[in-house]
């Protein structure tokens, strides 16, 4: 690829991305939705951060686990019951990470 196509594809992307995520700020008034749009709209960042998150945990390498001797599965065990019991999201991350580093570094698992 050449300096020019590049250049060329960095401008196209550039553009499609301000014109894909500006597309709700560009009318005067507010779109009108159906309400069922609206209640689906609200669980679209959860049902985006499990497709992100799930894989991550439950696979290695394209395939799905076929331990339980993996770290992260418990970090996410204890990550989740630390949000459900103080709804802090600094101490559910800690928590985890905590978890999984011990059981890394302290079991090298």
């Amino acid at each position: 690829m050449t300096g020019w196509e590049a250049a060329i594809a960095i401008i196209g992307l550039a553009i499609i991305t301000v014109a894909t995520r500006g597309f709700f700020l560009y009318p005067e008034r507010e779109l009108p939705l159906p309400g069922w749009l609206k209640q689906g709209l609200r669980y679209a960042p959860l049902a985006a951060l499990a497709a992100v998150i799930a894989p991550e945990v439950l696979m290695t390498q394209g395939h799905l686990l076929t331990t339980a001797r993996d770290a992260r599965l418990y970090a996410v065990a204890a990550a989740t019951a630390y949000f459900f019991w103080r709804r802090g999201i600094l101490g559910t991350i800690v928590t985890g990470t905590a978890v999984m580093v011990t059981l890394r570094v302290g079991l090298g698992w």
